[in-house]
């Protein structure tokens, strides 16, 4: 797999996280991959073949040639059907709402069609990403649209600098030592994350204690489970497994266990 992650322009760092592109041949026998939740929605142009994307119930769809995909708030079962050439936008966490059409939160755990979100100019976003040689011209054109698009009047200050301080603590701060610092109650700093975000704030502070657990996991940075939860601020391994097995349907030793080659990507190299 060739994995690449672009910089975003200055005037858009605030919002977008990174661009990365992911190239791979066809599979012999395709595997099955595990995306964890990371806190961050995608905007996916798919210019090779399209993905399997595995429901509930075990069922596959077939996503959209492109799409946003909302807060994962539980894993997703992906598999390729082909030649895998993908380009993405990495938004940081509140990094979408500018762009919403739609409701945040009625996108969690799905992949939203550009159609669906943007009407015409979706399908000609589409049509320009797939048809741009390069991934400076793709860059360039999903750039332009963003501008485009961008409403800074649904920017929240107060939600981005209570992001900063979950990040900042790697979420080991309660949610009303949160409400107290903004001078906001908990329900309304619910709501405005829920909004804003896809997710609550106790939600946003699971998903970055696993996103370091993550990481020490992929690059072995542990001796045992015990020392892997100390490492990550967790209470007590009960705890630590309970946790992420909610976020990635597995135990740590399950999910070490599985094909990891897009975990070891997305995770184990920022």
């Amino acid at each position: 797999m060739d994995y690449r992650t672009f910089p975003p322009h200055p005037d858009l760092s605030a919002l977008i996280k990174c661009y990365w592109t992911l190239e791979s041949p066809e599979e012999k026998i395709p595997q099955q991959q595990t995306i964890v939740p990371d806190g961050c929605m995608e905007m996916i142009f798919h210019y090779g073949d399209l993905y399997k994307q595995y429901m509930d119930d075990g069922s596959p769809i077939l996503q959209p040639r492109s799409c946003v995909f909302g807060q994962l708030t539980r894993p997703l079962i992906i598999e390729p059907t082909g030649t895998t050439g993908i380009f993405s936008v990495r938004f940081h966490h509140e990094g979408f709402i500018p762009f919403a059409s739609i409701p945040i939160k009625e996108m969690d755990d799905k992949a939203v069609s550009l159609e669906r979100l943007f009407g015409q100019e979706g399908t000609d976003l589409e049509k320009k990403i797939l048809d741009s040689p390069s991934t400076e011209e793709k860059i360039n054109s999903i750039e332009t649209f963003l501008r485009k698009k961008l409403n800074p009047q649904t920017i929240d200050r107060m939600i981005q600098s209570t992001v900063e301080t979950l990040l900042t603590m790697n979420g080991q701060i309660s949610v009303d030592e949160l409400s107290r610092q903004n001078n906001i109650n908990r329900r309304q700093l619910e709501r405005k994350f829920s909004s804003a975000i896809g997710m609550s704030p106790k939600q946003l502070s699971k998903t970055i204690r696993l996103q370091k657990t993550l990481k020490l996991l992929l690059n072995r940075e542990f001796s045992s489970l015990t020392s892997l939860a100390h490492e990550a601020d967790f209470y007590d391994q009960a705890h630590f497994i309970k946790d992420f097995k909610e976020f990635t349907g597995l135990t740590p030793k399950e999910f070490y266990g599985e094909n990891l080659k897009m975990s070891l990507l997305f995770y184990g190299t920022e």
